[in-house]
């Protein structure tokens, strides 16, 4: 049995949820991983990301995103509402408030010291629903979905922009 496995980056928006297509990358690592059956699981380390399979509509808004992505947005946002206000959640709490800041680079992640940074616990429920990973099959050195299935990278920290990164593990023969 082989295992390979490649990261990559993407480059998220800030007061936006970001999501990226990142079906092709998938299928250039099983090709490049030379397996020919097994399974695929893509994953994320972050906490506010998700990892997903679904369709591409081909229908899109102004701001060019998918009408299934609009749908999963308001129906999210209907059970997790947005972290507006330091009262919106119990995260963060004053403990973690403390912690960040005590960190070796606490700029990051408040900058200008602004506790605002933070307020994204709503982000980190829907990632949580969602899931940080997705495992699919590899068929004959392809990647065993359907003419409509595409993978996606999802970002729902709006906080701000940033860098995020996703593995795709390949294991097989």
């Amino acid at each position: 049995m082989s295992v390979f496995q490649k990261e990559f980056k993407v480059e998220t928006k800030e007061k936006a949820v970001s999501y990226v297509d990142i079906t092709q990358s998938v299928k250039d690592t099983i090709l490049e991983s030379g397996i020919q059956s097994g399974t695929c699981t893509v994953v994320t380390a972050h906490t506010t990301c998700s990892i997903f399979f679904e369709e591409d509509t081909h229908d899109r808004d102004e701001d060019g995103v998918d009408f299934l992505q609009l749908d999963l947005n308001r129906i999210l946002e209907s059970i997790v509402p947005p972290h507006i206000n330091a009262q919106s959640y119990k995260y963060p709490g004053e403990a973690h408030y403390k912690e960040v800041e005590s960190w070796p680079n606490p700029e990051e992640w408040l900058p200008n010291g602004n506790r605002s940074y933070l307020w994204n616990g709503d982000a980190h429920i829907k990632a949580t629903i969602i899931g940080a990973s997705e495992t699919l099959a590899v068929v004959d050195g392809q990647l065993g979905i359907g003419k409509t299935g595409y993978v996606y990278f999802a970002d729902f920290d709006k906080t701000r922009k940033r860098t995020r990164k996703y593995r795709v593990i390949v294991l097989g023969e």
